[in-house]
């Protein structure tokens, strides 16, 4: 018998159905063992050695595999083929070798980019060892991430009071955020104007041409910079004459960019559909790890971290042949084309992402795939299939004007591009972060001396505008064109900024939060050295030398400990009320703008002589006044902080009311009126805000139409019951009976009709229930001769068939979406056999029942909607308990005469100070 290890149970399931029943494939469920989330787990004075605990969740799962091995010969690893996965190879080799459970076995590493039976078994015939020089560069990396982490985040909490923590990489990219904040904040607009004459040609045809020179010097886009100079341009134009000077057309290619690699990938899915990174990867995580094709489960595209951009030849041949196909021969280029990756350390360079077969068009498999899945599915193979095509062969025109006046001559120009061959623009073009005018217009047939006529003229008053907040895509690029952090971290480094409340996301950018920012100036302060882009990049640079084989892991720690815990002694005996001080000079400028009235920005607006500083407060930082306790007067770091404070956006035209936008407990919202407005046991009208809406965004527009939802679309043609429109925990939605249906766009909830609500509503009950809603509805497959319906459901501990309250297990061996009535008959009658099944409820006596009624009644009115139910007897109590009990040991059996647990999803790995 050969043992064979992955991370997840799908995989799992899937590759022991290809290797056959000489293999048991075992789950690992993701890493086994990590460092303890408390001091002393690296130890720099034993040559950073390392500590590691067993996750409890994973204890029973490698005594599983312990077991497996007394009757086997061979155990093979075949964890994720990038770092990762080799750590979880050697993490579980050594546990095995702690409990002596390794005799005589052989034991093989093998990796396979694709969960296709081709991949798998050709791996299976190149086994190796386990790549050491990998393992220390994960051991380096981790200790690194823990030594910052652990030494760094209780400093933050004691000198900065609210802050959660700090990380290597993660604060790095922190300050890209706050960095383009400050760039923001210290813009200073520009005025310019441009002119745009409308001209036609002899034949009449009509295009756009601009002033770019006069009097023989060129005029750059921001040389006119007064209404007064263009003005003076305006007339020159308008009374001048216009003929071509020269037209120059030059011929250009643009070749298609390489396939996707998992930063490339992001960015993508980012751009064109919204995705975060981290939701990106959840859905190639599904991707790759297969959906059932013909009874077999293959999966679609090739493993999802990597930062190679070649495929393989076969590849390669496939796709070509799918051009041809789809698109003819002159799609098709002479020669395949070849890409080389342009990251300085593009290690673990795996092939790119790809289809794992080119002939699966998306069309075929969007029917097998949620819509999600679908889109990056289809991404995806676009991309591939283009990184193959001929290249797209475009025109450049450039038409040369000029406008003569009497003895001036004014000099326009006009740009245009024409696509003479669209080569692989036919099926893919790349999105942009921030767009651009390409000059992409088609332009008129001209000859040099044609007389043209003027049609119009547009001057135009423009400033310049500040650099754009980073999107997620275009941080991404950024960190990666840096050479900070690596691929596969891009998506949680994001995550943790998001969920620590660092940055938040409005309008797909990223804004800098205050408590973000005073990290970063705290960082930036004290341990400048460490939030150093090229620093960052250097030490990422020495890990992958580790990888190499180059370095020694222990040397890059020693030299990296030596200055940094340095660092950290140096500002140990420095007080917070000090480190306050350099914080609110170096942060000045965001919290105190100049006033309207020129006067002291930072005198108190309540007392009037006191003085504005900032303090720390167990939430954080903020700013008050320096006669505290005497002036209570407090806000937000923002000097725009007060908008989310208490105020009044007017009043609601119906009913006469104040509508407030309120700062509550758990974040701002809309209410209309006061208590004192409405009698007594009835409460003000309320709405939440929008996520992506800054309260001091929000106008008593906004607000009324808040106040009205939810809505009332129209009635469902079919059932006749009312489809509502509303704003809830998750984002807006539809509603019918009991069906949820999501809105992608938030505005959506004012104005859908009822045709689209009917279209969500129908296409969210195909796509089958959500759980966040309540539990599996089931679908049903027939009836029981004496028990009814019989529905397959889906349950805590995997899919079951249930009739008349008998619930029995699908056995691991049949599929829940395969199973036939006679077999789902068949386990219902022996589970109620041995005694399975639902018991009857006893009615309840009439007094009781009104008794309770009334009691229920009289919490409701009093604004207990959820009234407490009493305690249960002492032996109903214990007849739980022990049915519990039971349950819980059928579970615990069933999973150990399992080779795979049925305990579904990757057990979450333990959040620590020292997360990236």
């Amino acid at each position: 018998m050969n043992i064979v290890i992955v991370e997840s149970p799908a995989k799992a399931k899937t590759i022991n159905k290809y290797l056959g029943s000489s293999y048991e494939v075992l789950a690992s469920f993701g890493h086994v063992r990590d460092l303890p989330a408390k001091n002393g787990s690296v130890d720099p004075d034993a040559n950073f050695k390392m500590i590691w605990e067993i996750d409890p969740k994973a204890a029973g799962r490698l005594n599983d595999i312990a077991k497996s091995l007394k009757g086997a010969d061979r155990l093979i690893l075949a964890t994720d083929p990038d770092r990762e996965g080799e750590a979880i190879s050697w993490h579980v080799l050594e546990v095995l070798k702690e409990k002596r459970a390794l005799k005589d076995h052989k034991i093989e590493r093998v990796v396979f980019n694709a969960i296709t039976k081709q991949a798998v078994t050709d791996a299976m015939k190149n086994p190796r060892q386990i790549d050491g020089a990998l393992v220390d560069a994960y051991m380096a990396r981790r200790a690194l991430d823990y030594l910052v982490g652990f030494t760094l985040s209780p400093v933050l909490w004691r000198k900065l009071p609210g802050a959660r923590s700090a990380g290597r990489v993660q604060s790095v990219a922190l300050r890209l955020v706050c960095d383009r904040e400050l760039e923001i904040e210290k813009f200073v607009a520009r005025e310019y104007w441009s002119l745009i004459a409308t001209l036609l040609t002899p034949r009449g045809d009509a295009f756009e041409a601009r002033l770019v020179g006069a009097d023989g010097k060129k005029i750059q886009r921001l040389d006119i910079g007064t209404g007064a100079e263009a003005e003076d341009f305006k007339k020159a134009l308008e009374s001048a004459a216009f003929a071509v000077t020269s037209v120059d057309a030059k011929p250009a290619r643009r070749n298609p960019q390489a396939p996707f690699t998992t930063s490339t990938l992001q960015q993508e899915a980012s751009r064109k559909y919204g995705f975060a990174p981290a939701h990106t990867m959840r859905i190639a995580q599904r991707l790759y790890e297969g959906i059932d094709i013909g009874g077999e489960t293959t999966g679609l595209i090739t493993y999802m971290r990597t930062d190679g951009v070649q495929i393989d030849p076969s590849a390669i041949t496939q796709a070509r042949k799918v051009i041809g196909e789809d698109y003819g021969n002159a799609y098709v280029p002479d020669a395949p084309r070849q890409y080389q990756a342009k990251a300085k350390n593009a290690q673990e360079a795996h092939e790119a992402i790809r289809p794992t077969d080119m002939s699966r068009r998306p069309d075929s498999m969007s029917r097998k795939l949620d819509a999600d899945q679908a889109r990056l599915y289809e991404l995806i193979w676009k991309r591939t299939i283009a990184s193959q095509m001929e290249s797209a062969e475009l025109e450049r025109t450039t038409v040369d004007i000029t406008a003569k006046v009497g003895g001036r001559t004014l000099d326009l120009r006009a740009t245009g591009q024409v696509v003479k061959f669209d080569g692989f623009l036919a099926l893919y073009q790349e999105g942009r972060d921030d767009e651009e005018d390409e000059d992409s217009r088609r332009l008129p047939a001209m000859s040099p001396n044609d007389a043209l006529k003027r049609q119009s003229l547009a001057v135009t008053q423009h400033f310049t505008e500040p650099p754009p907040r980073f999107s997620e895509a275009s941080l991404v690029k950024r960190m990666e064109e840096l050479g900070i952090g690596r691929p596969s971290t891009y998506a949680s480094i994001l995550q943790v900024l998001k969920d620590r409340g660092y940055v938040k996301l409005e309008k797909k950018r990223l804004h800098g939060e205050d408590k973000g920012r005073v990290v970063v100036a705290f960082l930036e302060s004290f341990f400048a050295r460490y939030v150093e882009y090229d620093f960052t990049a250097n030490l990422e640079e020495q890990l992958d030398r580790i990888s190499n084989n180059e370095i020694s892991w222990q040397q890059v720690l020693k030299d990296f400990w030596t200055g940094f815990i340095g660092a950290v002694d140096e500002i140990k005996d420095l007080r917070v009320a000090q480190v306050l001080d350099v914080l609110d000079d170096m942060l000045g400028q965001h919290i105190y703008p100049p006033r309207t009235d020129g006067g002291d920005i930072r005198q108190c607006p309540s007392c009037g002589n006191g003085r504005l500083n900032l303090k720390a407060g167990k939430f954080g930082a903020f700013v008050g006044c320096s006669n505290y306790p005497e002036c209570r007067y407090t806000r937000q770091l923002a000097a725009d902080g007060e908008a989310s404070a208490d105020r009044s956006l007017g009043q609601d035209p119906e009913t006469g009311r104040d509508v407030w936008v309120k700062a509550g407990r758990f974040g701002p919202y809309i209410q209309l009126g006061e208590p004192k407005d409405y009698a007594e046991g009835e409460k003000p009208k309320r709405a939440g805000i929008p996520k992506g809406t800054s309260p001091g965004d929000v106008e008593l527009e906004l607000a009324l139409k808040l106040l009205s939802l939810p809505r009332e679309i129209g009635k469902h043609p079919e059932t006749g019951e009312p489809i509502t429109a509303g704003l809830g925990r998750f984002g807006p939605f539809v509603k019918h009976e009991k069906t949820y249906a999501s809105l992608e766009a938030g505005d959506e909830v004012f104005d859908i009709g009822i045709n689209r609500a009917v279209t969500l509503i129908a296409e969210k009950i195909a796509k089958g229930p959500s759980r966040r809603f309540g539990a599996d509805p089931g679908k049903a497959i027939g009836d029981h001769p004496t028990l009814g319906t019989v529905t397959v459901k889906g349950g805590r501990y995997g899919a079951y068939v249930t009739a008349g309250g008998v619930n029995a297990t699908i056995p691991s061996d049949i599929e829940k979406d395969a199973i036939t009535l006679p077999q789902a008959i068949a386990l219902i009658d022996e589970r109620a056999a041995k005694g399975g099944g639902k018991k009857p409820k006893k009615a309840a006596k009439p007094a009781k029942a009104k008794k309770a009624t009334e009691k229920a009644t009289a919490k409701a009115a009093d604004g207990d909607v959820a009234p407490k139910k009493k305690p249960a007897a002492k032996k109903a109590a214990k007849t739980k308990s022990e049915s519990t009990s039971k349950a819980r040991a059928a579970v615990s059996s069933t999973a150990k005469t399992s080779p795979i647990k049925a305990s579904g999803a990757k057990a979450p790995a333990k959040k620590s100070a020292g997360t990236t």
